[in-house]
């Protein structure tokens, strides 16, 4: 465990210190954001913007088209903007192609029929059309194609990495899909070398202290690429505990401020987006369970950057509950700091939130 590395990283990610004002911005400063359950990235987002910020503001820029959800990396579903989509797919793209072969192979999607489905999505979308996942599938069905489940799902992930679709407003609960050329009509695009120096830059900026390892595991690129991304953003290194960290921030010795104890969503960056976790350790949870379930697939309390907890959100007819299972014991203080994070997410929900202590 280090405290230095953590306070840094809970700045850098705007956890604590300065905010940002806009959903979009926090999506462009980390350079990409895990959305995999889309509800707690939208919480995700929020908790690096100004205290009170509400859950119809980042719906809104979702559904606006501010922020794109789509599967630019891992692969897994990410937030994007529209600014930042095209140069980033052109670089971690191929990539993600390479990982999903064996999957692609797997259900018989051949090269052919690929091409046949992405053809038919792009027809049923166009002229501002936007359809449902399974209103794509039906598409498909009257072509011939018969894909449910996965391999509708794996085709609709093609047609994102082709840069094709990508995320429409929502109908209700329900992600629609959209033309890219409409949603995102003015992306930059960038050269290799340029995209490659970009994101890295994002990356060390936002998320550092970090290692090359890293990188690596939340970019999917390789080690040779991280490396050329930091030489050309001649990059700060430094040996902590054995390990080498790099960074591209302002040389600050501030400590990172705001409420000490945090709610952090499943798979929230401050987590998922490192591999070497000797920084902030995340040990398995037996608070709730008998099998050791990873803090990083739970929503993660953090104290003073490190995890302390967990919580779930329980809802009954008559109210909505925050239960947090602690890891160890709280000082008054840090209680105190965990009742105004169940409070900051009440005025996100806008709802009353009440707190249970395990």
């Amino acid at each position: 465990m280090n405290s230095t590395i953590a306070d840094r990283r809970l700045r850098n990610q705007r956890i604590a210190g300065k905010a940002h004002r806009h959903p979009e911005d926090v999506v462009a400063w980390l350079g990409a954001v895990q959305a995999q359950e889309y509800p707690a990235a939208r919480w995700g987002l929020a908790l690096r913007m100004k205290n009170g910020t509400t859950d119809t503001e980042i719906e809104r820029a979702v559904n606006e088209g501010r922020i794109l959800r789509t599967h630019v990396m891992r692969p897994t579903w990410h937030f994007v903007t529209p600014d930042d989509i095209h140069w980033m797919l052109e670089l971690t793209g191929p990539r993600v192609r390479q990982r999903m072969a064996h999957y692609g192979s797997r259900e018989g999607l051949d090269g052919a029929l690929v091409s046949r489905a992405l053809a038919i999505f792009e027809r049923a979308l166009g002229n501002g059309q936007y359809l449902t996942r399974g209103e794509l599938g039906e598409r498909l069905a009257r072509s011939g194609i018969i894909a449910k489940g996965v391999p509708l799902a794996l085709l609709t992930m093609y047609a994102e990495l082709d840069g094709l679709i990508c995320s429409g407003p929502y109908r209700e609960k329900h992600l629609t899909y959209a033309l890219l050329a409409e949603r995102a009509p003015r992306s930059r695009v960038l050269s290799r070398d340029e995209a490659l120096a970009e994101l890295s830059r994002r990356y060390f900026s936002s998320h550092g202290p970090a290692t090359i390892r890293d990188f690596v595991w939340w970019s999917g690129l390789t080690t040779s690429d991280a490396r050329r991304g930091l030489d050309m953003n001649r990059a700060r290194h430094e040996l902590v505990d054995g390990r080498t960290y790099s960074t591209i921030e302002p040389v600050s010795r501030t400590v990172a401020r705001g409420a000490a104890v945090h709610m952090l969503p499943i798979y929230d960056e401050y987590l998922v987006a490192y591999r070497d976790r000797d920084g902030v350790p995340h040990a398995a949870s037996t608070v709730r369970s008998k099998t050791r379930a990873p803090v990083v697939f739970q929503h993660a309390l953090v104290a003073d950057g490190q995890v302390a907890g967990t919580w779930r959100v329980l809802r009954r007819p008559d109210q909505v509950m925050v239960d947090v299972a602690l890891l160890r014991r709280f000082t008054a203080a840090e209680r105190q700091g965990m009742a105004e994070a169940v409070a900051r997410y009440s005025r996100f929900l806008g709802m009353q939130v009440w707190l249970s202590v395990t």
